[in-house]
């Protein structure tokens, strides 16, 4: 069996239970060297054969992936955060779909999770923001032009930029271009939940200064928007006046 396995955003005990128990007993792991953190291969057997994808093409993935389903070997494919997310997934799944290869997903805890936590913050603030808009700034892969920063920066809903660290100028550009002000709250977030994780608050405006004063050029989450702010309703879930399936409410 082939196994997909979100080793999380980081920090080695945020991968699931069942992750780590699909690495304890994987005889092949392939994990995605770039960013995937390598303590996590101290849960592997010493007989586990591993393999970095970071060094590898697709074609060599896959080529690893088969041979040791066809053994009889359980093969796991570590991705970081969740792989649903910027995970390149698809692709492998396909393939294997059309070499009729078994194979399950076992979801992560995504970089996205940890970045809130690092920030201590909710992203759906009840009278702020009840969406959360999760994307990335075009470059080398493009990005649908009806899926571009300004037009979600229209919504005003919160923001949780992947790969796009190396472009805050323009980012900022954008984000402005598109109904931001300058001052709204933002936020760097780098190697969430790593032992070396910075975060780094600043506004709209001041994003590519902030980041080039803390030398952060990759591996960073940007988050925008003024669920970073204080000021926000009560939630109504919690409110004594409101009625709910479990208590009624009542005046106080």
């Amino acid at each position: 069996m082939i196994t997909f396995v979100g080793a999380g955003p980081g920090a080695e005990d945020l991968i699931t239970v069942r992750g780590q128990n699909k690495l304890k007993e994987a005889d092949v792991v392939i994990y995605a060297g770039s960013l995937v953190n390598p303590a996590l291969l101290k849960m592997c057997r010493e007989e586990c054969e591993i393999y970095n994808s970071a060094e590898m093409t697709l074609e060599e993935v896959m080529e690893v992936m088969i041979k040791g389903e066809s053994s009889g070997k359980k093969v796991v494919r570590l991705h970081t955060g969740d792989p649903c997310l910027y995970g390149a997934i698809k692709e492998q799944m396909d393939e294997l779909d059309r070499r009729k290869i078994p194979f399950e997903d076992c979801p992560g805890v995504s970089s996205f999770c940890g970045a809130a936590a690092a920030l201590k913050a909710e992203y759906t603030l009840p009278g702020i923001s009840q969406s959360v808009v999760i994307t990335r700034m075009a470059g080398r892969t493009p990005v649908p032009e009806k899926e571009s920063i300004r037009s979600f920066a229209a919504h005003q809903a919160t923001m949780v930029l992947f790969l796009s660290t190396g472009m805050l100028e323009k980012l900022s550009e954008e984000l402005v271009a598109g109904g931001y002000q300058e001052e709204t709250p933002a936020a760097i977030v780098y190697k969430a939940t790593w032992p070396e994780e910075k975060v780094m608050h600043c506004t709209v405006g001041t994003l590519a200064e902030t980041a080039e004063r803390e030398k952060v050029t990759k591996t960073a989450l940007i988050v925008v928007g003024n669920v970073l702010n204080t000021e926000y309703e009560r939630s109504k879930l919690y409110d004594p006046a409101f009625t709910t399936e479990f208590r009624k409410g009542k005046e106080v």
